[in-house]
């Protein structure tokens, strides 16, 4: 459990979390990592703790340092707890250190923990030095909390950018140098599009503001440390705060007797006859946090479902919210089903659809078994319809 240096005083010394499978009601099936940073400077510094049963880990890698009562500044850049969770243990090996978090963050960590700690709160623009070095605060609210905050050191160009930038890996390795960027893409992206992605203003924001400040490292709170893509990693969460969309579909669905699925493919050949890359997800084998991941860029969405006992099936109704809380914008909307009578399920999806406010394919309801010529027809009409929106 030795700790991995960022340069010759700053260190890594969090925790790596290999058996976590879901966080927030989405699949990490690569584990997750809770980063802290010791900075040995003349006031010993740690950002962030870990999850309380990840202490002992993290305890242990400063112990490789320095004695862990020695630290002089904690600082707390959220209080959620996988990032807070070792602060009690911490606070009584170090009762004389100073406790900096955010303005929310101390009205977080009061409810959270009910202890009697003494706050010293930071905002946006304020510093502290640490000796030879100093820290930089900068608030990134409801990035994904209201108390997040990031800071930043100019002697080293290190953003230690809190939430922001973060990836769920578990692995020892820990800059992007190290560990195949596509595998680290790829979960930056579904980290955002199952956290960060309702709060796009705020993201916006924060980008701004840490468009001022010359970067060669961002240090996030889960994951790989971005060392030689920073630029990149910056790129992309603007295209994704701004909801930028490419022109691909998806076509999300659950069939009861394979009526709803034969209309889903019906759709699929519409955006293959007119050249838009489309895949299919049957509720069913898929999870909703992968499906998101594809969502955050995806143009056209085609949500499926028949009737059950007047509603749409549980499986298209709990994807559905997950996605109206998460809150893409900018899309657009195609609902479809099957049904032997009834026939609620299709005003109930584009109901929701709608909610969100995506412009609207005329939605396709089809009665009992859809026949072949019946289905040329829905791929030909959608196929139409494509071509009166513009991309």
């Amino acid at each position: 459990m030795k700790p991995i240096a960022l340069n010759d005083f700053i260190y890594w010394v969090g925790g790596i979390d290999w058996d976590l499978r879901n966080f927030h009601g989405y699949l990490t099936q690569r584990g997750s990592t809770y980063n802290a940073y010791l900075i040995m400077d003349e006031k010993i510094t740690l950002i962030d703790t870990v999850k309380y049963y990840l202490m002992d880990e993290m305890l242990e890698r400063i112990s490789c340092i320095v004695d862990p009562s020695k630290i002089d500044i904690i600082i707390s850049n959220h209080v959620e707890m996988d990032h807070s969770g070792g602060l009690p243990q911490l606070m009584e090996l170090c009762p004389n250190a100073m406790l900096i978090t955010s303005p929310n963050g101390a009205k977080g960590l009061e409810a959270h923990y009910k202890k009697n700690w003494n706050y010293t709160v930071m905002k946006t623009g304020d510093s502290i030095s640490l000796g030879k070095t100093s820290l930089q605060f900068i608030l990134e609210q409801m990035v994904h909390w209201p108390d997040n905050m990031a800071c930043y050191m100019p002697e080293t160009k290190i953003l230690f950018s809190n939430d922001a930038f973060g990836q769920h890996i578990a692995t020892s390795e820990r800059f992007d140098t190290e560990y195949p960027l596509d595998i680290i893409m790829n979960e930056a992206k579904k980290y955002y599009a199952n956290i960060v992605l309702p709060y796009d203003k705020q993201t916006q924001k924060v980008l701004d503001a840490v468009s001022t400040l010359d970067i060669a490292m961002i240090a996030p709170s889960h994951g790989i440390l971005w060392k030689d893509h920073v630029q990149a990693i910056v790129t992309m969460y603007r295209s994704w705060a701004a909801n930028k969309t490419t022109n691909k579909a998806l076509i999300i669905y659950d069939t009861m007797w394979n009526s709803t699925k034969l209309i889903a493919h019906a759709i699929k050949n519409a955006f293959e006859e007119k050249n838009i890359p489309v895949q299919l997800y049957d509720l069913k084998t898929i999870h909703i946090s992968d499906i998101m991941t594809e969502v955050l860029d995806a143009h056209y969405i085609c949500v499926g479902s028949p009737t059950l006992n007047n509603n749409m099936l549980p499986t298209v109704a709990a994807f559905l919210t997950y996605c109206k809380g998460l809150a893409p914008k900018n899309r657009v909307g195609l609902a479809f089903g099957s049904y032997g009578w009834g026939g609620q399920s299709v005003a109930q999806v584009e109901d929701v659809l709608q909610q969100m406010g995506w412009r609207l394919l005329p939605a396709i309801k089809v009665n009992y078994v859809p026949q072949k010529q019946l289905l040329v027809t829905i791929a030909q009409e959608v196929y139409e319809k494509i071509n009166e929106i513009d991309f």
